[in-house]
């Protein structure tokens, strides 16, 4: 089971290196994009590195799946702490700038209208030119066997291409790394959606919610998402964890949001030591797999709401405002 977990894992990044997923786009700034998702990257890099952040005058209206740009930006925060072992510095900034001539298509008219660069860039070891050269194909990577699929940066490039967008990567042995992302201007001014790109207005909140997930990009988008509608967020990386965590928050955990297939103890197993503590606490189930399968497993969702991954992040807060609301 677990093993199907990574594989559909697996799958979505590849999705997205081929540019078939599916995105929900709205307009948004930039910046606040940068500045909603700022505290999730510092829980992203280590405490040695310095996260600055140096953010145009004018806010740069794009329209992005707003959900979809975290993602790129966490995996190029993760890429930068990997590079930067004794620490460093990593910037992110935003403005407005073409996309250089040798990254247009070859075939056709080059794309008009305006441009905003969004660059990620650190102090790290860099890369050789062999590296760099392959840095975005899928499963290329410079990491021991079983610390990464090498699927982080191809699923970053095919994100930004799907937004019709543009990515660069500067970078020499020893002198840091820059990676630099254009996307398509939108008119509007600086106008923003609430959330960084998608409306969630009807489905904000000020609850303490449990997050329960032992993939650490997942966990970070999904507290990316709920802290951006106004919940406060605590973190489980498995079921045993899940358990203690909530066993020291007790009285404020008003929902607890469960992957069902973790390592040490299952969602299911977790929400009965849990209900032993404080029973009938409100719960979603998660899973990247379908009900029948779950079900094969002997893993029961009967009688509790279960959302299917991946979940657009509109839909997600409907059905946790939905669950916290007795609907």
């Amino acid at each position: 089971l677990a093993a199907t977990e990574r594989a559909t894992h697996l799958i979505n990044s590849l999705l997205a290196f081929s540019r078939k997923q599916v995105l929900d786009p709205r307009p948004a700034g930039l910046n606040a994009i940068v500045q909603g998702i700022e505290k999730i990257l510092r829980r992203v890099i280590s405490e040695d590195v310095e996260l600055r952040t140096l953010l145009a005058e004018n806010d740069p209206m794009v329209r992005v799946d707003s959900s979809q740009i975290d993602q790129v930006l966490i995996n190029l925060a993760a890429n930068a702490r990997d590079a930067m072992p004794g620490g460093g510095v990593l910037t992110i900034s935003t403005g407005e700038s073409p996309p250089p001539a040798d990254l247009l298509p070859d075939a056709g008219p080059p794309p008009s209208g305006r441009y905003a660069l969004l660059t990620v860039s650190d102090t790290g070891v860099g890369m050789e030119s062999r590296i760099r050269d392959r840095i975005f194909d899928p499963f290329f990577t410079t990491k021991e066997v079983g610390k990464g699929t090498g699927l982080g940066l191809a699923a970053v490039h095919g994100i930004v291409s799907q937004h019709n967008g543009y990515i660069s990567v500067e970078s020499e042995a020893g002198k840091g790394t820059a990676f630099h992302i254009w996307l398509p201007l939108i008119g509007g001014g600086s106008r923003q959606t609430e959330a960084g790109g998608y409306d969630v207005s009807a489905y904000r909140g000020t609850e303490t919610v449990l997050v329960v997930e032992d993939d650490h990009v997942l966990r970070l988008l999904n507290r990316t998402v709920l802290e951006k509608a106004g919940y406060r967020v605590i973190e489980a990386a498995n079921g045993e964890e899940a358990v203690t965590q909530f066993s020291l928050h007790r009285d404020e955990i008003m929902l607890v949001i469960m992957d069902l297939v973790m390592p040490r103890m299952n969602g299911r197993k977790a929400y009965a030591e849990i209900s032993k503590i404080r029973p009938g606490v409100k719960a979603i189930f998660i899973s990247g797999y379908a009900t029948d399968v779950i079900m094969e497993k002997g893993i029961s969702t009967e009688g509790f709401r279960f959302i299917q991954k991946p979940v657009k992040p509109r839909e997600y807060l409907k059905e946790v405002r939905a669950e916290l609301d007795g609907r």
